[in-house]
């Protein structure tokens, strides 16, 4: 165990590790809500309500340290993209109360050289970030689109697609590409190879294409994992497997396993379900799993 999870783990702040001698590298606050190294998060669809009713809430009951907000919008249909005045009230809640935000991109991008790289994709990811950039968020979490990948040209028009969104954000590790469960997650490994985006890594869907999660060395560790997205997975009717489900629905043995391999991890831990029942599910079990990993180090 690291000196930094000793001192989230025990208790012991900082200065009191020095009273101790007890060496500490300078590290960020323990700023999650259950005392870990990493920042836990929710998604903007906790409540049944609107996208700043679900902001207000959160942040003021403490429960997470980060919202990830969902967006969408339907051609000629309903949207909830945040005019200026919503965003500008979120940016005074997030300053009055320390909360940040992650801003996941609404489609699957794709390079389109018909339309000079701007896909419908694209031109909606754009306009999303030049929405949110008031909010200074921690990252902007996104899919590749999968159709047609593994085929010859599939890698070289995502990685123009990357390329291309690189130029709207302020750094690149702003950008954090997403383990898709419909295409192997090895596809997108030449892209975080060639490209300093950061990754968001999905262990849900790593469980639900029926992976584990045992190391986070193996996806580039703490200083390339920005976000992680943590939800259950479970089989349903047929063949399917569903994901997004309350990590109560997952064995303890199997959270103890996670916990265990995001040592050093200082990004945000998003608990991506959505709905109160779920959100509040997962949260008491994911503490109770930190807990047990507290008192029985491996």
């Amino acid at each position: 165990m690291t000196l930094t999870w000793f001192t989230c783990y025990s208790g012991i702040s900082f200065w009191q590790a020095t009273v101790l001698k007890i060496i500490v590298p300078p590290m960020p606050t323990c700023l999650s809500h259950i005392g870990a190294p990493f920042r836990l998060g929710s998604t903007s669809y906790v409540y049944e309500a609107d996208l700043l009713t679900n902001v207000e809430r959160l942040a003021t009951q403490q429960m997470v340290d980060d919202i990830e907000l969902v967006l969408f919008e339907v051609e000629n249909g309903p949207s909830n993209f945040p005019d200026q005045a919503t965003v500008e009230t979120m940016a005074g809640i997030a300053a009055a109360t320390g909360i940040t935000f992650t801003v996941h991109l609404p489609l699957d991008l794709r390079h389109d050289p018909k339309t000079d790289g701007l896909h419908p994709s694209l031109r909606i990811a754009k306009r999303v970030i030049q929405i949110t950039r008031l909010l200074d968020p921690f990252a902007y979490v996104f899919h590749l689109d999968g159709t047609d990948v593994g085929r010859p040209g599939w890698r070289d028009q995502a990685m123009r697609t990357v390329e291309t969104a690189l130029h709207w954000v302020a750094s690149p590790e702003l950008l954090a590409l997403e383990n898709l469960e419909n295409y192997d997650p090895a596809h997108l490994e030449p892209i975080y190879a060639a490209l300093p985006i950061s990754r968001a890594l999905d262990i849900g869907h790593l469980w639900k294409q029926g992976k584990q999660f045992n190391n986070l060395k193996d996806y580039g560790g703490p200083d390339r994992v920005r976000v992680v997205h943590l939800h259950g997975c479970a089989d349903g009717p047929g063949d399917r497997r569903e994901d997004h489900l309350s990590l109560a629905r997952m064995a303890p043995a199997q959270l103890d396993a996670v916990i265990r391999a995001l040592a050093g991890f200082r990004g945000t831990l998003t608990l991506e379900v959505f709905g109160e029942a779920d959100f509040f599910a997962s949260r008491e079990a994911l503490l109770e799993s930190y807990n047990r990993v507290l008192s029985c180090p491996a």
